[in-house]
């Protein structure tokens, strides 16, 4: 499925009942927390620019953001590896991969991120980093080795609706002179970093 009109009205309704399950939820670990459609668009859209075939995604919570990167896949022939710690939430990623035919694109990991990033010394043409804040900064150290050097991207989001909990970890990455970054006001605010050379 391309980015039809069908994906895009899918697409919609699945991120809406996620917004109404969140709304319902007054503890934050039981929302899905999903990124934003603004964002989502952007990260696909560059997923074609870039043409990038292999894609990371570390925080998978129900699979929305992997449903578009899998679509801009598609595209580029390329395909996601996504992280998540919830096995729950990973099934229920898997699931709507399948309904959506996207599943053969993906590679669903549950576990540890910092263990992933570890264990997996392969280079990504794009990373999408949406997980727990307070753990960027421990990810930080081994992350740069995961980035191809020649144009990969690494995206964080929340980065100014959530500001103060990633001023660490951003600071951190300005002071590394190999990368360059900037700030995007979409969604609730994206970090994008690259490597200079």
């Amino acid at each position: 499925m391309s980015l039809s009109a069908s994906f895009l009205d899918r697409i919609d309704a699945l991120y809406r009942r996620f917004m109404q399950h969140d709304a319902q939820q007054s503890d934050r670990i039981k929302r899905y927390r999903n990124i934003e459609p603004d964002s989502a668009q952007y990260i696909a859209m560059l997923i074609r620019i870039q043409q990038s075939k292999k894609i990371l995604e570390i925080g998978t919570s129900t699979g929305y953001s992997t449903l578009w990167m899998a679509n801009a896949a598609q595209v580029t022939g390329g395909s996601v590896t996504t992280v998540e710690i919830d096995a729950s939430r990973t099934e229920q990623a898997k699931n709507y991969a399948k309904a959506f035919e996207l599943d053969h694109l993906i590679d669903f990991w549950v576990g540890d991120a910092k263990d992933f990033i570890a264990d997996h010394p392969q280079q990504y043409d794009l990373i999408l980093l949406d997980a727990e804040r307070h753990a960027y900064l421990s990810y930080w150290a081994q992350l740069p080795q995961l980035l191809n050097p020649k144009g990969g991207v690494l995206i964080v989001d929340n980065v100014i609706s959530h500001a103060a909990e990633v001023k660490s970890f951003i600071d951190e990455v300005k002071k590394d002179q190999r990368f360059m970054t900037t700030t995007l006001a979409l969604g609730a605010g994206l970090f994008v970093i690259t490597a200079k050379s």
